[in-house]
């Protein structure tokens, strides 16, 4: 199971860890299909399961569950600017049949 996490996402989740009081619980990442095959996602911090996939990117623990493994397989998770000026997590997910590759590598 991959699931990259650039740096600027695990700064910025680091940040809200730190803000919340949650420094050192993992991150969850969930991920299901929508009924005309897009892909709907969901994070927050969480304790790890037996069988949950377990990865680290710059000193973020993320989890994920056996249900969205396949879905995140591939994908890359970004905090980007967006055009009005304002910042948000994306999903950049080769798994989505609306996925358009970057023109350049965020990792």
């Amino acid at each position: 199971m991959t699931l990259v996490v650039t740096k600027k996402a695990a700064q910025q989740i680091q940040a809200s860890a730190e803000s919340t009081g949650q420094q050192g619980v993992p991150l969850r990442v969930a991920a299901k299909r929508r009924t005309d095959g897009t892909v709907e996602y969901a994070m927050g911090f969480d304790e790890s399961h037996a069988d949950d996939a377990q990865i680290n990117w710059h000193g973020i623990n993320i989890v994920v569950a056996p249900t969205s493994r396949e879905l995140l397989t591939g994908a890359t998770l970004d905090y980007v600017e967006l055009d009005d000026g304002s910042q948000e997590f994306i999903f950049m997910n080769p798994n989505d049949p609306h996925y358009v590759p970057p023109k350049n590598s965020l990792a």
